[in-house]
């Protein structure tokens, strides 16, 4: 029985695999380049400025002298999440879940008689992991996340390589709600960010239509987590129906014989039911150098058509970190009472269980994140003198995160328990499968140059998404997107400009009721994290950005 008490470390692993991939295709290309917004991220035959590093090195060569450009973007997130129990909901009998029954705790019905309805868990603030603080640090409900970045570019006179470097954040999101939101039991705080520190990039004008160019991305990486977790599973409910229905009648006038045969399990001063708050995880990893490169072409065979391609390449990274657990009184109580009886003894070295659980459990942790590879190609092409229309199309190698591993520097005792449930955990580490999908999408965009000093801007992109159906959960809070931007650059003079843009991000959610067994699959086998099992699950993600960036030329 005490395994149901090991689930929580795994499951919890998971959860911070699953922060980084949600968060990574949430916030990819959203904090980079705010002109590249406005135009849906349609811009590898035309790369702006000096964020040409990320989108496309070979456009670099449209830079002579020295170029700056710096860039402060304000991000948004309104997050919405709701909660319903479908008829004939219950676990293994009971449906006196809290999150959805009014019910009070007194009442002896182990079914629901008056249901809440609809139950919002909206996330509340945005979260932040701040590198030197090694913590996630949450900000004010309703304040924004925002995200300076700087670059600069420099051609020589007569040179045909122009070289430059820049701080960019290709991702950045995170999110956090108060205790008790419904919400937190897949993240009450997560936060994820890969920042590229430096960009040292250089690029090659061939001839006067053909360029190409690379770079390479020295990055910080970061995620941290912190979740309650509960695990409304068929099993767990059988230790419920034990302590209130077997051993009921010895709470009180237990003797040896009833501990013979119940392995001490009626000792237990509190049990452990499938809507109990198990534990409460925190947890940070980090990696301070993760590399890759970007490799891109730029064709310009005349003034009204542009072909572009980059190659992004995947960063492998071996993220380090700790983790804290605080188990729950349930948990310790059930380990306790097991190991009173001398069958409960025996029980447990037979199936090479501890003695005990602790309150509080720490330890050092290591995971193995690969950034995926991105392709992206597209063409550019003027209708009319002053109207130009922009297409990608672009695909992400989301399929690298078919699997997760993670590994302790020792071997866990609940490891020991977990490693009986599943041939993915060893003494020392754990794999999950997510079975994440590589995806194809586009991207339109429309500039219009309405004097010699104002461009105008639109642009549109519909994000497909690499997570199956059958894996859908509330802290991956999208499934398809729509990104919609609008921007304008003003020339005051040859050298000196500022691009303006807004753009929105949208996605709403439906998951039914035991249709992903990363969030609400029933019965006995969704031992790997189903904390809202048996409930239909519903997103709604609005980000908001806005952005502006000052450019100048010497």
């Amino acid at each position: 029985m005490k395994t149901q008490r090991y689930a929580p470390l795994a499951t919890a692993i998971l959860m911070v695999g699953l922060a980084s991939t949600s968060h990574a295709r949430l916030g990819q290309n959203l904090s980079v380049d705010i002109k590249t917004l406005s135009l849906g991220n349609a811009v590898t035959a035309d790369p702006p400025g000096v964020n040409s590093i990320h989108f496309n090195p070979a456009g670099l060569t449209r830079i002579d002298g020295l170029q700056t450009d710096v860039q402060g973007i304000i991000a948004h997130f309104d997050v919405g999440r709701e909660w319903s129990a479908p008829e004939g909901y219950g676990v293994f009998g009971y449906s006196d879940d809290p999150l959805v029954c009014n019910d009070a705790p007194s009442n002896p019905s182990s079914l629901c008689t008056d249901y809440k309805g609809t139950v919002q868990g909206d996330v509340e603030y945005p979260t932040l992991y701040v590198p030197v603080l090694k913590k996630m640090v949450d900000l004010g409900k309703g304040m924004p996340v925002a995200a300076p970045t700087f670059g600069v570019a420099y051609r020589p006179p007569g040179s045909k390589v122009t070289y430059a470097t820049a701080m960019y954040a290709p991702m950045i999101a995170g999110f956090g709600a108060e205790d008790g939101n419904p919400g937190n039991y897949m993240g009450q705080q997560v936060a994820i960010e890969r920042i590229t520190y430096l960009s040292p990039s250089a690029a090659y004008k061939v001839n006067d239509e053909l360029s190409i160019g690379a770079s390479i991305g020295m990055s910080y990486q970061a995620m941290g987590l912190k979740t309650d977790m509960r695990a409304p599973n068929d099993l767990v409910g059988v230790l419920r129906l034990i302590d209130e229905d077997v051993c009921a009648p010895f709470k009180e006038n237990g003797n040896i014989v009833t501990d013979l045969l119940l392995f001490g399990m009626c000792n237990a001063q509190q049990s452990l039911g499938p809507f109990d708050n198990l534990a409460t995880l925190d947890l940070s990893l980090e990696q301070s150098l993760a590399p890759s490169f970007n490799l891109g072409i730029l064709w310009e065979p005349t003034d009204e058509f542009g072909f572009g391609m980059v190659y992004q390449s995947e960063s492998k990274m071996q993220m380090k970190g700790k983790f804290h657990i605080t188990n729950g009184e349930g948990a310790q109580e059930l380990t306790r009472a097991l190991n009173s009886s001398v069958t409960g003894q025996i029980l447990s070295a037979i199936l090479g269980f501890p003695g005990s659980v602790p309150q509080n459990e720490s330890g050092l942790v290591t995971m193995d994140l690969t950034y995926p590879q991105h392709f992206q190609a597209g063409i550019k092409y003027k209708i009319m003198p002053d109207l130009q229309v922009n297409f990608d199309v672009s695909w992400t190698d989301y399929k690298a995160w078919e699997e997760f591993k993670m590994e302790f520097d020792r071997s866990l005792a609940v490891l020991k328990i977990a490693k009986l449930l599943s041939n993915n955990i060893t003494e020392n580490s754990v794999s999950f499968p997510l079975e994440f999908e590589s995806s194809w999408r586009w991207g339109v965009g429309i500039q219009y140059d309405a004097t010699d000093r104002l461009q105008l801007r639109l642009g549109y992109e519909p994000r497909s998404s690499a997570i199956p159906d059958g894996k859908r959960n509330t802290m991956v809070p999208l499934n398809n997107a729509q990104l919609f931007g609008m921007g304008l650059t003003y020339k005051f003079d040859p050298d000196t400009e500022i691009d303006l843009t807004y753009a929105h991000l949208r996605s709403r959610d439906q998951i039914p009721a035991n249709t992903s067994d990363l969030a609400n699959q029933t019965g006995v086998g969704n031992i790997m994290y189903n904390p809202y099992a048996g409930l239909n699950i519903s997103t709604n993600t609005k980000v908001n950005i806005l952005g502006m960036v000052y450019r100048t030329r010497w």
